[in-house]
């Protein structure tokens, strides 16, 4: 699902109240916002209707007046929405000023059916009726776009007989009906009642909020008890027979339904042709009937027969694309990121989170379990709803493509990226009533950068604005990514949430290598192989991906031997021999016969250099020395800085510094020392293996020969970048393929270990 909206979309209607915008109770004019005290002589009474005045304090903000509008504690308004033909209907609770210090006022939501999320809403409601709700939200006063009428069913058929208000009256679209209050988010509802008799004006907002309060659910289905540790919502509740790792006791990432393999879910009701289907983006799209053919004579193969064989088994549930029922070893990790999820959906504040870690090591992984844990909440009733959408750099043509995914993953429609860009723009600077948090998960970060890094400062900002509720997810390879690629105004907005997952060690790995072998039958695969599996791929890198190919291409080579052994014993049969002497000779044979069809790890080590003699990997070890020496230097250059671009003057000095703590007498390096003194002129020997010259130059180590010419071959070669493919000081250079590469091809090279160096 990477760089797509994610598969979890349901319908989604457009919120709010739809209406013409129209300003015409507060006039075309711009006029500013002023304050009305209860001290103010005129207070008393305002447009024909009497306030009482003994309730209110001397100074007490009461009212606003705009031009000849103005509007008072405890009425029902119409707010606009902004860059579309919506209103928001709310109670004035409160007047104040927001935090930068504009004039708003504390709104008393009401919500349309249409809000709504949750599939357990009532469906019996009537046209322009709307719930009053428990939610409240500050509102700046330029939203106002006049007042609206709340009457009940009874009063508004008497007044409108018709059941509609007429298109020409000046009480269009500001009139509404309410039967019932309502809980948003529990989906609870109240018993019917009238509205005249519950609510009058400003005196009632506190028996409307007690009653609300009363008759609905306020909370979803309770957690465990505070007190308990917090890990035992992840805490893996196995069966009491069993043992090991999976015994009650242990942590684990919570399991989820595990999902059956090559099993195509069908519908029970029959399907009809061209049925509309009501998409996420609130588009009409016809589903054009199939063609109807005569079908063939096909033969469905149960999905037993496919995985009857143990190493089938075994090769699919090793596959990386297999989505396993847990992650191990990622417990804290999990912990954490779904601390944070939970957290910023439940205040319905927008953050960013900044995931770094080496390629392989779950990041990703670990973020989708989340995900699908708190989608699982929300479908219990135990979290608020919220919107997941996945951008992935490596599955996007360009990074401001990311800005319509997004747009599409909020209103289900398809823009280009500069309007994209606008519209989230306006969405995410004005206010809007009951917004649903939104996760984004970014994928890949270090390919969203651009030139002028728009893209990453505008994800990054938008988290911090007070009415985005947008929560970022940013998972990169590299820790320091935002300080050393990133400008400062960026990275100071990542703010200090950082996670960053470390690599793998070999237990790790044969936690997850045997995770993934549950349920096998044959026991094909030998525990030493999944060690030296594992510590194998600990010593390079911690990737699990890499480990899980290597004892996946190991099982195919076991597979294989097994298959040869059942041929030959198919074609010469055992024939009994008195000799007792052949009888010995066979026991060895017959050894490893009985072994040929498990992983051993012999099979291990063939997997291992399969995958590690791959073409660039021999052209790597059958270079020159002088080239050996120049690409390990630029690996430990990076590895001791970071930074995946150098000169090549630092390179020599990285390896100048390399050879000075050369202990080894390595006679490779002393033809070329012996080379370079030649060159410069007589040299002495001071103990380390290196020259030092005499004269001007002394106290000065010569570096080996050939390192010029062996950088411009690896250029040609396109293993390095170096600038202008000339070899000075001043000249940038850096790796054109993995360093990964490059240390598991001399990591047993008898030459670099001669010089004591160990990748």
């Amino acid at each position: 699902m990477p760089g797509v909206v994610d598969g979890r979309s349901r319908k989604r209607h457009l919120p709010g109240v739809l209406r013409e915008d129209s300003d015409d109770e507060l006039g075309t004019e711009d006029l500013p916002w002023e304050w009305i005290y209860a001290n103010e002589p005129d207070t008393e009474e305002n447009n024909g209707r009497k306030r009482k005045r003994a309730t209110w304090q001397d100074g007490q903000i009461i009212g606003a007046r705009n031009g000849n509008f103005e509007c008072y504690l405890g009425d029902t308004m119409l707010l606009k929405a902004d860059s579309s033909n919506e209103a928001w209907v709310g109670i004035i609770c409160e007047f104040q000023e927001d935090e930068e210090g504009e004039m708003a006022a504390n709104f008393m939501w009401f919500s349309s059916p249409n809000e709504i999320r949750s599939a357990k809403k009532r469906t019996d409601y009537v046209e322009n009726e709307l719930y009053i709700t428990t939610s409240f939200d500050v509102n700046a006063l330029s939203t106002i776009n006049g007042k609206a009428h709340v009457m009940s069913q009874q009063a508004f058929m008497n007044e409108f007989p018709t059941g509609k208000v007429p298109r020409k009256s000046k009480e269009y679209g500001k009139v509404f009906v309410c039967r019932r209050g309502c809980n948003t988010r529990t989906c609870t509802y109240t018993e019917e009642f009238i509205w005249e008799d519950i609510y009058h004006g400003r005196e009632d907002l506190e028996a409307l909020q007690e009653r609300l309060q009363k008759e609905t659910k306020a909370t979803r289905k309770k957690k465990p008890a505070k007190d308990e540790s917090p890990e035992r919502d992840y805490k893996f509740e196995a069966d009491p027979e069993a043992d090991g790792e999976y015994a009650p006791g242990v942590y684990r990432t919570p399991k989820k339904a595990r999902i059956r393999d090559a099993v195509t879910p069908s519908s029970r009701h029959k399907k009809t042709g061209n049925k509309p289907a009501t998409p996420s983006s609130h588009r009409r799209i016809v589903v054009k009937k199939h063609l109807e053919f005569t079908p063939l004579a096909t033969r469905v193969l149960s999905p037993m027969h496919v995985h009857a064989s143990p190493y089938q088994v075994a090769r699919t549930q090793l596959h990386v694309a297999s989505v396993p029922t847990s992650l191990p070893c990622r417990e804290s990790e999990f912990s954490l990121v779904y601390s944070h999820l939970e957290a910023a959906i439940t205040d319905g504040s927008g953050t960013c989170i900044y995931i770094s870690g080496t390629p392989g090591t779950g990041k990703t992984a670990t973020v989708r379990e989340v995900v699908s844990h708190l989608d699982a909440a929300v479908r219990a009733d135990e979290l608020d709803d919220f919107i997941f959408v996945e951008i992935n750099g490596m599955k996007i043509t360009d990074p401001h493509q990311s800005y319509a995914l997004l747009w599409e993953a909020l209103k289900g429609q398809r823009v280009s990226p500069a309007q994209a860009l606008d519209l989230l723009e306006r969405e995410f600077s004005h206010p809007s009533p009951r917004r649903v948090p939104c996760v984004v998960l970014m994928d890949e970060l270090d390919q969203l950068v651009t030139k002028n890094q728009g893209v990453m400062y505008n994800f990054f900002n938008w988290p911090g604005l007070r009415h985005s509720r947008l929560i970022v997810l940013a998972v990169a390879n590299t820790m320091d990514l935002p300080e050393r690629t990133l400008s400062n105004k960026i990275s100071s907005r990542l703010g200090l949430t950082r996670i960053t997952f470390p690599g793998y060690n070999h237990e790790q790995l044969m936690r997850i290598v045997q995770s993934r072998l549950e349920g096998v039958p044959g026991d094909i695969v030998d525990p030493d192989a999944i060690q030296f599996a594992a510590r194998k791929v600990a010593a390079v890198s911690g990737d699990a991906r890499r480990a899980l190919d290597i004892c996946r291409r190991a099982v195919e080579l076991a597979e294989a031997d097994a298959k040869v052994n059942d041929l030959s014993d198919d074609a010469t049969p055992n024939t009994p021999t008195k000799t007792p002497a052949r009888k010995k000779d066979e026991s060895p044979q017959k050894k490893k016969k009985s072994s040929s069809g498990r992983v051993t790890i012999e099979t291990v080590r063939r997997a291992i250099n399969e995958a590690t003699s791959n073409p660039l990997q021999q052209y790597l070890r059958s270079l020159p020395f002088a080239s050996k020496l120049l690409l390990t230097a630029l690996c430990l250059r990076i590895q001791r800085t970071g930074l995946a671009e150098s000169t090549f003057g630092d390179v020599l000095e990285e390896m100048q510094r390399m050879l000075k703590l050369t202990v080894n007498e390595s006679r490779p390096l002393k033809l070329l020392e012996k080379r370079a003194t030649g060159q410069k002129g007589e040299g002495a020997d001071d103990g380390t293996g290196l020259m030092i010259t005499k004269g001007k130059q002394t106290g000065q180590l010569i570096r080996p020969a050939g390192l010029g010419s062996a950088a411009v071959d690896l250029t040609g070669a396109g293993i390095i970048n170096l600038e202008g493919q000339r070899p000075e000081r001043p000249s940038k250079m850096r790796l054109a393929v993995g360093d990964e590469e490059v240390r598991l091809a001399f990591r047993d090279d008898p030459e670099i270990k001669g010089v004591g160096v160990m990748l």
